[in-house]
């Protein structure tokens, strides 16, 4: 049994900085749940908003939720400045790396598949671009699997050498803080995770 206070971790970490400001590669699902990682990190890193969700169905919600990540970063006040990285949508990436387990329950391993590619991404473009940590807002959405996300995180850290910055961020009201900043910058929230397997099941 793992029972790890990822949140505790970051918090270690973050009182460790000092007077560094490290940089940071920050996979994002949606604004909605970055709001909160990128307020709170923020104050810390300088972050760079990496958007590569390749399991988002229909193209037509990808370009949507994009946009809404692209105007949260433009509007939001932070100590250091945001940047932002696109992806190709690669969408045939998904269904290739969930093949097999279309019929799984929202939660189980289609998901695992689904977390490991996109941190894959951020691993990869972390350790090519020379990023002192990455990470992802996955973990701030209650119907995520926190300890599974950091410990692919972990192990991806190691095969690419850069550190993965561990998190739980639903905790200490970051998923209630999430919330009230989606009001205040009027942002879309999806009604499902993202794949069209969650949009069947919603």
């Amino acid at each position: 049994m793992n029972n790890r206070n990822y949140q505790s971790e970051l918090n270690k970490i973050i009182q460790g900085l000092g007077e560094s400001t490290p940089s940071l590669l920050l996979h994002t699902c949606c604004a909605p749940c970055s709001s909160y990682c990128i307020e709170y990190l923020s104050n810390y890193f300088k972050i760079t908003v990496l958007y590569y969700n390749p399991n988002i169905y229909p193209e037509s919600e990808y370009v949507y939720r994009k946009s809404e990540q692209i105007r949260l970063i433009s509007e939001m006040k932070t100590k250091y400045p945001v940047s932002f990285i696109d992806c190709d949508f690669e969408s045939d990436k998904f269904y290739s790396a969930v093949k097999g387990l279309e019929n799984c329950r929202e939660g189980g391993e289609r998901c695992f598949k689904c977390y490991r590619l996109r941190l894959l991404k951020a691993a990869e473009i972390a350790s090519e671009n020379g990023f002192d940590y990455f990470t992802t807002s996955l973990t701030i959405s209650p119907l995520k699997n926190a300890r599974k996300i950091n410990e692919i995180g972990e192990e991806l850290a190691l095969e690419y050498n850069v550190k993965f910055l561990p998190s739980d961020f639903k905790k200490k009201e970051g998923y209630k803080r999430s919330i009230q900043l989606s009001k205040e910058y009027n942002l879309y929230r999806q009604n499902y995770c993202g794949c069209v397997f969650s949009k069947g099941e919603t």
